[in-house]
């Protein structure tokens, strides 16, 4: 099992069935304090959220941070059909179910929020609170992408990700050069870039990672669902420079939620949580408190 880094406050590393496969957990905080998850998206791991874990875990949160399936200590499965967007909802009601809890706050940023909005309209019953960070509601975004050639443009990479093999060299030589480009100067240190590249250096995560893509490829039709309404209390904060997804998608996701509070922020890029931390620490413990 990898050293641990210190971010201030003791961490513990286990190991949870999830299913078909061991899930890697980091966890802070309180062990008798209320759950909460926090969902890390591509390509980080449970590290991409090292700046929520002192706050949370400091103001008596129990809180869990997952490597998603095929990413860093998680087991890959292989093939494609084992990151349905289905198997990855799995796996966080895997981790409720593992806590010893019938329900549990979820934050999501990335394509951990895309998994978090899956499982509030899947299974409303298993969350109390949902925080969105820079991903849309999925019906949101399969309705906004039509009418809009500049978010197309900007979802390149994902027709760039179907392709075999080559997603894979490009993460592995190129990740690091990704994320700085993508984000603010002195966002990523050169530290936080050798825990990133030690973790998609580990054999099968490099395709276990571009395989939620994959199999998200495979069910975009079935994302497109005959009621949208998240009814959850849903907190959705977004960095309005996001090089990936334009900042109108906030609003349109917000109007599916009936219990929504939204907030943008000017001048931050994708990776809120890591340039607006303080801010972001601030909104989550309001909201996770009221």
């Amino acid at each position: 099992m990898a050293d641990l880094p210190d971010l201030g406050v003791p961490l513990r590393s286990q190991f949870v069935d999830g299913v078909g496969g061991r899930l890697h957990v980091v966890e802070a905080g309180p062990e008798d304090g209320p759950l909460v998850l926090l969902l890390h998206g591509f390509p980080e791991f449970w590290y991409g959220w090292r700046h929520q874990i002192p706050a949370l875990a400091r103001a008596g949160w129990r809180v869990w941070a997952l490597d998603g399936r095929g990413y860093n200590q998680s087991d890959a499965p292989a093939g494609v059909a084992a990151y349905d967007i289905d198997r990855l909802a799995d796996d966080v009601e895997a981790l409720i179910d593992a806590a010893g809890v019938e329900r549990a706050h979820v934050v999501g940023h990335d394509w951990g929020a895309l998994v978090a909005w899956w499982l509030a309209l899947r299974a409303p019953e298993r969350i109390d609170r949902l925080a969105i960070l820079n991903v849309p509601h999925p019906t949101a975004f399969l309705q906004f992408l039509p009418q809009s050639p500049v978010q197309l443009a900007r979802s390149w990479y994902v027709a760039f990700f179907q392709l075999p093999t080559l997603p894979e060299i490009a993460l592995r030589q190129a990740g690091t050069w990704a994320l700085r480009r993508s984000s603010a100067p002195g966002t990523f240190s050169d530290a936080d870039l050798a825990r990133y590249q030690t973790a998609w250096d580990r054999p099968g995560r490099a395709h276990g990672m571009i395989s939620w893509y994959r199999a998200l490829a495979r069910r975009v039709p079935s994302l497109q669902i005959d009621d949208p309404t998240v009814r959850v209390p849903t907190l959705i904060l977004w960095g309005e420079d996001d090089a990936f997804l334009d900042a109108r998608l906030a609003a349109r996701s917000a109007a599916f939620c009936p219990d929504v509070r939204l907030h943008t922020l000017p001048g931050v890029s994708h990776w809120i949580q890591h340039e607006a931390a303080d801010t972001v620490n601030r909104q989550l413990l309001a909201f996770l408190d009221e």
